[in-house]
């Protein structure tokens, strides 16, 4: 009951009586705090997010949205979503609530087959237990031959538009240096996913695609707003380690593939800089791979101890990497959750200020992180 009482608004609370009534089963990890087990059985789920009435939504990769209430994981799919292409790291990514109508919900996933696919963001209205209106807002320039590194978060900024990663393909690496293309880009969007006219590309003379906001990148999957700061933050891959952390920053260019921080997976040099004129150098690196999924800045008062961090999941390090920022400096880093021994792929602050977990596996797990009693 103490941790009910610390709940705070109406969402929290719904979210509390769910939680109690499916009986979850909690594993006591030390004495700061306890992970509860809210749903088993996902394929690879990638993404979650909260319903003002206290119900979740979990995508998996395989082209599904699930949904998450008081008696634990729905049995049957969401229905109503379009064809999806699932085959290496293709599939269904990010579901995230319209700002104002939280039922209408903006999806991110691959269309298409293994010789020609794109990365789309599609939006349609929840009803009952379907998606209705379905509609394509956007759609990035074609992956040919490939069915890797897509980017695929989305993230609301406070003026109202949308930011969107976006990955290299792998094979298209070079033109992630190219502000007329969409790959290895954000890209920032209104929420009919057109292109904002302050784009700082927009008013290039070649600019085809007058959504990108930021170049360089190899693959962003880790994207979040501080909200008291107004910073946005961004983790992205690097290739056979070499992982970075950015302060976005709009018309930026971070560099890949003209900078890295370690070679390529067959052991070649990719490129003799680290740094290199007029492009941004990551405010960290992660020298060996922790492959990093999502992104979370942790503000709340049920973990004080972590107020203010940033919160990276690892697929490869199998845990949470906890960063605490002085200016342009991560002064400590800490892992967490390291006892699961699970590929964590998301991580969200929920309503309640408690922690959510989503591990990568063919059996993956809705997890919630709770302080100890």
């Amino acid at each position: 009951m103490t941790l009910l009482r610390n709940l705070a608004g109406s969402l929290a609370c719904c979210l509390a009586v769910f939680l109690l009534a499916g009986g979850v089963a909690a594993e006591t990890q030390g004495s700061e705090y306890e992970v509860e087990t809210l749903a088993d059985g996902l394929e690879h789920p990638w993404a979650l997010a909260f319903l003002p009435d206290g119900r979740m939504l979990v995508t998996e990769r395989a082209g599904r949205l699930r949904l998450v209430d008081e008696d634990g994981l729905h049995p049957d799919p969401i229905a109503g979503l379009p064809d999806v292409h699932v085959h290496s790291q293709a599939g269904l990514f990010h579901v995230l609530p319209d700002r104002e109508a939280a039922n209408v919900l903006y999806l991110t996933l691959v269309e298409g087959d293994r010789r020609e696919n794109t990365l789309t963001l599609v939006r349609g209205r929840l009803e009952e237990h379907a998606l209705e209106d379905l509609e394509v807002l956007f759609r990035a320039a074609p992956w040919r031959d490939t069915s890797v590194h897509y980017g695929g978060r989305m993230l609301w900024l406070d003026d109202g538009s949308l930011l969107l990663t976006t990955g290299d393909g792998f094979d298209y690496r070079y033109r992630a240096q190219q502000p007329e293309d969409h790959f290895g880009s954000v890209l920032r969007m209104d929420a009919d996913g057109k292109a904002m006219l302050d784009n700082p590309f927009a008013a290039l003379e070649d600019a085809r695609q007058p959504e990108t906001w930021t170049i360089g990148h190899r693959n962003v999957q880790g994207v979040a707003l501080d909200p008291d700061t107004g910073e946005i933050w961004v983790s992205e891959h690097g290739p056979r380690g070499g992982d970075r952390l950015h302060r976005l920053q709009a018309g930026a260019n971070y560099g890949w593939p003209i900078t890295a921080h370690a070679r390529d997976y067959s052991g070649a040099q990719i490129t003799p800089y680290r740094s290199y004129p007029g492009m941004q150098d990551p405010l960290y690196v992660w020298d060996s791979a922790i492959a990093p999924g999502g992104l979370a800045v942790y503000r709340g008062e049920t973990f004080p101890q972590w107020n203010g961090d940033l919160l990276v999941p690892g697929l490869v390090s199998r845990a949470v990497h906890r960063l605490r920022v002085d200016g342009d400096r991560v002064s400590e880093e800490e892992r967490l959750f390291t006892s699961l021994d699970r590929r964590i792929r998301a991580i969200e602050v929920g309503p309640d200020g408690v922690l959510y977990l989503l591990t990568d596996h063919s059996n993956g797990e809705l997890l919630r992180i709770v302080p100890s009693s």
